[in-house]
């Protein structure tokens, strides 16, 4: 298996730790500031296409593997809605799994989210999102959350309201969406429902960024050689 792995922070050094020493595996280049500077610069035909860098590089990444017939791989958080039709667009010619979180932890937590969520706002419960991360991180509120939010309320039949100032008055049809940043934490999401005297937690903590690269790692082995279409981590994991 041949692959460009795009971005080399936190996540990029987990990726290529796991995989370095892997006999089936070859990274043919990082794409990187002072590395390669795009995917189209790195020499050979890929396999597949690793992204965890930045927004501004996603058409760089899927034109590349397009070009090769190579699955994408896609971590990056942050895109916009023209940048997830692109995404959508490039899934009609070749294998593309995108995902705001690879670990298995945070997958079975939105899939609990959508099935207790219908009943608890039909009975009057207030939902809330809160989530925490390092003091690096570029975007807020994250893609995790994001996705929280939809399993919570798919329809967007709910105002969104992203931190609270001022005086706000008393709560309306809204659910709370709330970014903490600090330090070195790796993740934390905590979905919260307010009920009449009563009170639900769903949380996930993640202890290090490893369980992100161990499940890219398996949305890799999943894409390549895959007939193209549009994969969540959900498929990745058999969920």
């Amino acid at each position: 298996m041949k692959l460009i792995l795009a971005g080399y922070g936190k996540m990029g050094h987990g990726i290529e730790e796991l995989l370095r020493d892997r006999e089936d595996v070859e990274i043919l280049g990082i794409v990187h500031p002072g590395l390669f500077e795009s995917p189209w610069d790195v020499p050979g035909k890929p396999d597949a296409i690793v992204d965890f860098s930045y927004p501004g590089n996603l058409e760089n990444v899927l034109s590349r593997a397009e070009d090769a017939g190579a699955a994408a791989v896609l971590g990056t958080t942050g895109y916009a809605r023209d940048q997830l039709r692109r995404i959508a667009q490039a899934a009609e010619r070749i294998p593309v799994v995108h995902s705001s979180n690879y670990s298995l932890g945070v997958a079975v937590l939105r899939r609990a989210v959508s099935l207790v969520a219908p009943v608890l706002l039909a009975n009057g419960f207030d939902a809330e999102i809160i989530e925490t991360h390092h003091n690096q991180k570029a975007d807020a509120p994250s893609g995790t959350a994001k996705a929280l939010l939809n399993a919570i309320d798919p329809e967007e039949n709910f105002e969104r309201v992203y931190g609270r100032v001022g005086v706000p008055g008393a709560r309306g049809h809204e659910i709370g969406i709330h970014a903490v940043r600090g330090g070195t934490v790796a993740g934390e999401h905590s979905v919260l429902f307010f009920g009449q005297d009563e009170q639900i937690e769903l949380r996930h903590s993640a202890a290090s960024r490893r369980i992100f690269a161990a499940g890219a790692v398996k949305a890799l082995q999943f894409a390549v050689g895959r007939k193209p279409g549009l994969y969540s981590i959900d498929d990745v994991l058999g969920l």
